[in-house]
């Protein structure tokens, strides 16, 4: 993985003038340059088009000559401006000076980035740099060919924010930081965080992200994996939204991973684990190969370094065909000549019928390092509709691997439990029916599960409310149907070590 060319690129503002990047940061929050004031000039469905590149809207919505509107022409839909207008809401010397802006044509300026108001967990306004044209929501579109160029944020970005652990930390590592959305979030729970990219303009950019959000900087590192960091350089959180495209060759570098296959992202997972201390987390985007005579749980089992539990979620699979068409488009292929564009897919399509790969899976992954004998390692299928932000989720899954862990079936019934709050009780069988067929207990917070349980699981998670050990709760369901005790204490720790896996049920003390 070389050397990146940037040549055809619109030169970037300067990342050396913090003192500018603060005074713009004032301005474009003084005109309420947000996420919410944007929502409110455009409205939901202009709001709605720009996420899908559809500028029409946006442009109607701001034919007037407030701040506001003269911000979102210049920044989102990269329109030219007349330059006193600018000068209304901007330093704009300061901007021309430093790169933020550009002349173009009479009396008129131009952005040179892409700046687009991100709302963070917490509320923060916060605001992402990105190439021209290449923020989503942004004039253009994705869709770039351009090998170098630095997007903004899109869905990824957002699921990756959503699923990482935000507790406080001494040391993060953002790992292919791109516009630096990542190393935003983690600064502001982390005391150090090292950002990496193997393209140097991502890291200008990230710099620009990190200045004009107001926040820390960090340390910006070119490199590809963890070939930037010294040797024994370790850290408490480690999070990757890497170039996961599986593709035939490396044309654009911020999706592409320039390996064979998956072995990218195989690579990331599998050296992060000597990366991380003791509980510090790793938490990756990532794609798979669906490989012809493979079960793909066991491919993925097998990336998982020695030393650390994992909780891996496939979230999406895609077909050869689909997957090939996906990206194309993306890289704008489907609007180039027939003939080059069926020269490309044919070339993805033989690249995947050469390593016999039937399918793609995309997913997430969680490492924790661990000095447990025994490290646990899930792996599951959630195509299903999930309540983001997921990072507390995924905390308190690996609180319970521990507990479980720690926990015997005579350590269970020692135990008392809750059951989760916002956890309903479905019953399902026939109208009229003395008895259901079956009960499921569904979330409706978190991962959002439905499992199915017996009456006497059903029966046992209702009257969890911490006060009584599972023991004693299953003796008095034993007396109250008419079941031998022990036969029920011998039968139940399974469900109840289902139950507390899956999250529905959680220890008390």
């Amino acid at each position: 993985m070389g050397g990146v060319s940037h040549s055809s690129l619109s030169p970037l503002p300067s990342s050396d003038r913090a003192d500018v990047a603060a005074r713009l940061r004032s301005a474009l929050l003084g005109a309420s340059f947000t996420a919410d004031g944007l929502l409110d000039l455009l409205g939901a469905p202009a709001y709605a088009a720009l996420a899908r590149s559809e500028t029409v809207p946006a442009l109607r919505a701001t034919r007037g000559d407030t701040p506001l509107e003269t911000l979102v022409r210049l920044f989102l839909l990269q329109q030219p401006v007349p330059r006193a207008r600018v000068a209304d809401v901007l330093p704009v010397e300061d901007a021309l000076e430093s790169g933020w802006l550009t002349p173009a044509g009479e009396d008129e300026v131009a952005a040179t980035v892409d700046i687009r108001p991100y709302g963070g967990l917490d509320g923060e306004d916060w605001f992402i740099v990105s190439d021209l044209g290449c923020a989503v929501g942004g004039a253009g579109g994705i869709g770039s060919r351009e090998e170098g160029v630095v997007l903004g944020v899109g869905g990824a970005s957002t699921t990756l924010a959503g699923i990482t652990v935000r507790t406080p930390v001494d040391s993060a590592l953002d790992l292919g930081t791109g516009s630096g959305i990542q190393a935003l979030h983690v600064a502001q729970h982390a005391t150090r965080v090292t950002a990496t990219d193997l393209n140097p303009r991502a890291l200008h950019i990230t710099a620009l992200t990190l200045a004009l959000s107001g926040a820390p900087g960090a340390d910006l590192r070119e490199g590809s994996l963890f070939e930037p960091l010294h040797a024994d350089e370790t850290y408490d959180l480690i999070v990757s939204n890497p170039p996961f495209v599986i593709s035939p060759a490396a044309r654009l570098t911020y999706r592409d991973g320039g390996m064979a296959g998956d072995d990218l992202c195989r690579t990331l997972v599998q050296e992060s684990g000597n990366r991380l201390n003791e509980g510090g987390y790793a938490q990756f985007l990532a794609n798979w190969q669906h490989v012809e005579g493979e079960d793909w749980q066991d491919r993925l089992r097998s990336w998982v370094p020695r030393g650390c539990d994992a909780w891996i979620v496939q979230r999406e699979v895609q077909d050869v065909t689909q997957y090939a068409e996906l990206w194309l488009r993306d890289a704008g292929d489907h609007r180039s000549d027939p003939a080059e564009y069926q020269a490309l897919y044919d070339a993805w399509l033989d690249e995947f019928e050469a390593r016999k790969v039937k399918a793609v899976g995309f997913g997430w992954i969680t490492l924790r390092r661990t000095s447990a004998a025994e490290p646990s390692i899930t792996v599951e299928e959630w195509p299903h509709s999930v309540e983001q932000p997921l990072g507390e989720t995924v905390r308190a899954h690996f609180d319970r691997v521990d507990y479980l862990r720690a926990h015997d079936d005579a350590g269970l019934l020692a135990g008392h439990f809750r059951l989760v709050t916002e956890v309903v009780q479905e019953q399902v069988g026939l109208p009229g029916a003395e008895d259901p067929e079956h009960v499921v207990l569904r979330q409706h917070r978190g991962m959002r599960r439905a499992t199915k349980v017996d009456t006497v699981g059903a029966g046992f998670a209702g009257v969890c409310d911490g006060t009584l050990s599972a023991g004693r709760i299953l003796d008095a369901i034993a007396q109250l149907v008419g079941e031998d005790p022990v036969l029920l204490r011998d039968r139940t720790p399974a469900q109840i070590r289902l139950l507390v896996e899956q999250g529905f049920l959680e220890p008390a003390e």
